[in-house]
């Protein structure tokens, strides 16, 4: 296989802060202000691990227009509205080389970021498996809707069911640490500085 020679764009799939839309979960302690600002803060967190990457950064947004993500997060930014359908049609409109992450992961780190571009030049996929059985980063060199279509998504089946599919075509992925994120108020325990 040739050693990729392009370096993947980071992609944050990221929703607009809005109380009682995002980490709802959170809500039942924090409230819905509350978990909103937990939320805003981790994508900022994600998106200054992004940009110290070195590497491209491009924010796939929902909830709001691109505008207003740009007012609230920064001009320069490469901005795209997610679209329709559900994760797996959102995430194969993504263009490869690509890493896709979400916008929840206190542990990332731009080393983290670094170490999944260099992976994903010597491998077709790069998987940083989930604490929750999803996965927190895919890295793709080219576009298989396949990996994508008619997943069971936000189960514990994700990272089982994507390993299936990649095994099934002889493709073995490069994996990266295990990160969680924070869905649940006890997820936030080790995690002060991201509370309301």
């Amino acid at each position: 296989m040739p050693k990729l020679t392009e370096q993947p764009t980071i992609v944050i799939f990221a929703r607009w802060p809005q109380p009682g839309k995002v980490k709802t979960r959170l809500a039942s302690v924090y409230g819905d202000e509350g978990a909103a600002r937990i939320y805003r803060r981790l994508l900022e967190y994600t998106l200054a691990a992004a940009l110290e990457s070195g590497l491209l950064v491009e924010l796939r947004v929902t909830g709001a227009s691109c505008e207003t993500f740009e007012e609230a997060f920064g001009p320069g930014l490469v901005i795209r509205d997610q679209g329709f359908g559900d994760l797996g049609a959102r995430l194969a409109r993504v263009t490869p080389p690509a890493l896709v992450i979400g916008s929840d992961l206190p542990a990332l780190s731009a080393l983290l970021l670094r170490q999944a571009a260099e992976a994903l030049a010597n491998h077709e996929v790069v998987i940083g498996p989930a604490g929750d059985g999803g996965y927190w980063l895919i890295g793709l060199r080219q576009t298989w809707p396949w990996l994508f279509n008619d997943m069971a998504w936000s189960t514990p089946q994700v990272l089982p069911e994507t390993l299936a599919r990649l095994e099934a075509r002889e493709i073995t992925p490069a994996l990266l640490p295990e990160l969680a994120d924070i869905d649940q108020p006890e997820d936030l325990a080790g995690w002060p500085e991201f509370a309301p």
